[in-house]
């Protein structure tokens, strides 16, 4: 079974992130509460902690995670920015979207969209993933948490103990979970294009 801890999500306790951290720098797999749902998590780089999110969820080798990072500074280490891009992504963050953009080679081609060589990104405004990715030093790569065959994600930490704790290294319990989704955008080209509207407002984007 995984462990379990009860985090504060406005004022996270500093000696639990630091266990949150330990347990990703390790390879582990976590379900954690962003802005939005509660998600699944794991390090970057490790292949397998990946391969272990994708059987929980099902999912195909095609779907595509999400980089979640702390600022504008660490995703331009990740993706393409140009200026304008640059000027889009201060004023819509940190909230409730996801970017998709041109990926650098910092991030590992099995990420990748396969043709497009696209990566999507978010900067999430919630203390505790902030405080979790501030112990981390680098992005988590995190998927929203919704059980295969359901339509929404699940939101009682309690129920996602029961269900996947067998499955996961450590969940988060930072209280009840939203079901909204981020606004997803593409910003890849000189126009952004909605690609999903969701939690994150519209004003002045498209």
């Amino acid at each position: 079974m995984s462990d379990y801890l009860k985090i504060h999500p406005i004022n996270p306790q500093p000696r639990f992130i630091s266990q949150v951290g330990k347990v990703l720098k390790n390879g582990g797999v976590i379900a954690w509460p962003t802005d939005t749902t509660y998600a699944l998590g794991c390090h970057l780089g490790d292949k397998i902690a990946v391969d272990r999110i994708r059987g929980l969820r099902r999912l195909p080798d095609h779907h595509h995670m999400t980089l979640v990072c702390p600022d504008l500074k660490m995703i331009s280490s990740y993706a393409r920015i140009s200026n304008e891009t640059y000027r889009i992504l201060k004023s819509l963050t940190p909230g409730a979207y996801t970017f998709l953009l041109i990926a650098t080679k910092e991030v590992p081609r099995r990420l990748q969209h396969p043709r497009k060589k696209t990566v999507g990104l978010r900067v999430p405004k919630s203390s505790l993933t902030q405080a979790i990715l501030s112990e981390l030093g680098e992005p988590l790569l995190t998927t929203t948490l919704i059980p295969p065959d359901d339509e929404y994600p699940m939101t009682d930490p309690n129920e996602i103990e029961e269900r996947f704790g067998h499955a996961l290294d450590l969940v988060v319990d930072g209280g009840e979970g939203g079901m909204g989704s981020t606004t997803v955008v593409d910003l890849t080209g000189p126009i952004p294009q909605l690609v999903r509207a969701g939690l994150g407002p519209l004003d002045g984007l498209v």
